[in-house]
């Protein structure tokens, strides 16, 4: 039995699946963004799965504003992804496979804030 209901929407599941692709990522920067860049992705990253856990099971206004704070950190996540690949920490096929996962997240983001408004 579950208790937590949020663990069953696929966009949450979707969320972890970028959060481990993400940071598969960062094994690939150098040791000088630890503190930085690195931290920056890596909280970003989590905040999408963990906006969307803590507004679930909420009214659907506050579950529509987490949404909108997941939203936020998805292109927080675009803006490290891109400063990432500027700097040749990762290469053309992680940049493209990261943003293609946070295109689909996007979505489906918006989709379930619009079914809820």
């Amino acid at each position: 039995m579950n208790e937590f209901n949020f663990e069953n929407l696929k966009i949450y599941q979707k969320s972890l699946d970028f959060i481990d692709e993400a940071h598969n990522s960062l094994t690939s920067f150098p040791k000088h963004e630890m503190y930085s860049l690195n931290s920056q992705f890596s909280r970003a990253s989590n905040s999408i799965a963990l906006n969307i856990a803590e507004g679930h099971g909420d009214t659907d206004a506050q579950f529509n504003r987490f949404l909108k704070i997941a939203e936020g950190s998805i292109r927080e996540c675009v803006s490290c992804i891109t400063l990432a690949f500027r700097r040749g920490y990762i290469n053309k096929e992680t940049n493209l496979k990261l943003r293609t996962l946070l295109i689909e997240l996007a979505k489906m983001i918006r989709s379930l804030r619009n079914k809820l408004k």
